[in-house]
């Protein structure tokens, strides 16, 4: 009776308070906004110093990984909340600096009595609480973070570090460091140590390998590093492969052991029986210690792991838009141009977490910081998003990401059809073209039939430049009778 009675008083004081905490009003909006601000500061303090460190310990890893994320979903609704629900009259096509009067109408405009407001004031709290407790949960992983290395010591800006660093891949790097470097128990026995990395395409799954490749605790560790791929699967490489293999394990170093490490990429189609080949030839040459790591875009690759296969994915929305606006405003306070941030978050959201896109849209909007720019380039992506729907019933990027032709535009010139053919990625060896696609796409260059431009040029190993295929078209109506339809401005036939 007596464990009946305590039950149900716990019952009515837990059901007592919740009725008491639901009646008390809410923080006002702007509250919410300068604590979440403050919190967002120390999350990205502590996520910063992490990032110039080389750390080992995969739970620090993990929880600098919730961290980031949550930071990212914060930084995503608290610039929502400022920028995206502003009523900023559209024709103010100049840069501003703010004044007492905008301050005014800031405030008014995010005094939200119900609706979205809402529903993002909620997400905000929630978002609040979430970091609070990450950040005191990480007083440990803070003290210990001094214990490693630092990797670089001189003065950045962020949007510097973003441009010339693996964004958002540092638990994965890490993973991938700690498999080569560490042998399981009992792993000698079984033979070779297998890592798969699977994503689609164009996620960064050769970019992180060669990432870590360059890791010069990793390169000292291998006596040979060697990149295979599909066609090395074939009988004449293979064989290739065997004498490569005994010539380096006669000339090995005897500090090394004579390891090797072997980068499978699979591009095309997976074929067991072919993995089975390259893998009793790699067995049966390969000295002891030697490890592999194969990266597909298919999933069918896990189950050839003798460790937990790694599986990248592309960058998440909130992470997306803190890597173009980082970029895009450079050194520039956001909260200075909320019109400009505005204008930024719609481009984002048009882009579909286009990497390469990001990087092209991001240095054009950068060159250009002015607001008439910006809203022509917002312009320009409402039209492709809308001519790609319109005529193929689908996003523009699914059909770039498939190779699939897709017609863009062109802002100088709307009169022109900028269709994308094809893309491909080139070596840093290989020379590239002049053109480049952010002056075709923002500026008035001049083209006619079909060349290639560049689309981006990775700053960091392997080096990749993507180079588009364009053809530039003219758009004419060429029947009286056919339909006519208008898209920012440009006649349709």
């Amino acid at each position: 009776m007596e464990i009946f009675l305590s039950a149900v008083l716990g019952e009515l004081t837990t059901r007592s308070i919740n009725f008491f905490i639901s009646k008390c009003p809410q923080p006002p909006a702007l509250d919410v906004e300068d604590r979440l601000q403050r919190v967002l500061v120390r999350a990205q303090v502590i996520i910063e110093e992490a990032m110039a460190r080389q750390i080992t310990n995969q739970a620090m890893l993990q929880q600098l990984d919730m961290l980031r994320d949550t930071m990212y979903r914060g930084c995503y609704l608290l610039d929502t909340f400022r920028f995206q629900s502003r009523k900023e009259d559209a024709k103010d096509q100049t840069v501003r600096h703010p004044s007492l009067l905008s301050k005014v109408n800031y405030v008014k405009d995010f005094c939200f009595p119900s609706g979205e407001g809402t529903q993002i004031l909620e997400e905000m709290l929630d978002v609040l609480d979430s970091l609070r407790s990450i950040i005191l949960d990480a007083n440990e992983m803070v003290m210990f973070l001094t214990s490693y290395t630092r990797m670089y010591r001189e003065p950045y800006s962020m949007h510097l570090l973003l441009e010339n660093c693996m964004f958002g891949r540092q638990m994965e790097a890490q993973h991938v460091t700690n498999f080569l470097l560490h042998t399981r128990p009992g792993a000698a026995d079984e033979g070779l140590e297998v890592l798969p990395i699977v994503g689609p395409v164009r996620v960064g799954k050769s970019t992180l390998v060669v990432h870590v490749c360059n890791d010069r605790r990793v390169h000292d560790y291998f006596s040979e590093i060697v990149f295979l791929s599909d066609h090395d699967f074939r009988d004449e490489k293979l064989t290739t492969f065997r004498e490569g293999c005994v010539m380096k394990c006669q000339n090995c170093d005897s500090n090394k052991d004579g390891r090797v490490l072997a980068v499978v990429e699979l591009a095309g189609d997976f074929s067991e029986g072919d993995w089975k080949r390259l893998y009793s030839a790699s067995k049966r040459y390969l000295p002891s210690g030697s490890k592999i790591i194969i990266t597909s875009r298919s999933d069918n690759i896990k189950k050839l792991g003798t460790s937990r296969a790694i599986t990248l994915k592309f960058l998440s929305r909130e992470e997306y838009w803190y890597y173009i606006k980082t970029l895009a405003f450079g050194s520039v306070d956001p909260k200075t141009y909320p019109r400009l941030a505005h204008l930024a978050m719609d481009i984002a959201r048009a882009m579909k977490r286009s990497f390469i896109g990001a990087n092209i849209t991001a240095c054009a909007l950068r060159e250009n910081f002015n607001t008439r720019f910006w809203s022509k380039v917002q312009a320009l992506f409402r039209g492709i998003i809308q001519k790609n729907v319109s005529r193929f019933g689908e996003h523009p990027y699914n059909r770039l990401v498939q190779n699939r032709p897709a017609p863009l535009g062109r802002m100088a010139t709307p009169s022109e059809d900028l269709v994308i053919c094809t893309q491909y990625q080139c070596s840093s060896q290989e020379e590239v073209p002049k053109i480049k696609m952010q002056d075709v796409m923002y500026g008035s260059v001049k083209y006619r039939g079909k060349f290639d431009a560049l689309g981006w040029k990775s700053p960091i190993p392997p080096y990749y430049s993507y180079v588009f295929t364009c053809e530039i078209q003219e758009l004419k109506c060429t029947g009286a009778k056919r339909k006519r339809s208008t898209i920012d401005g440009v006649t349709y036939c």
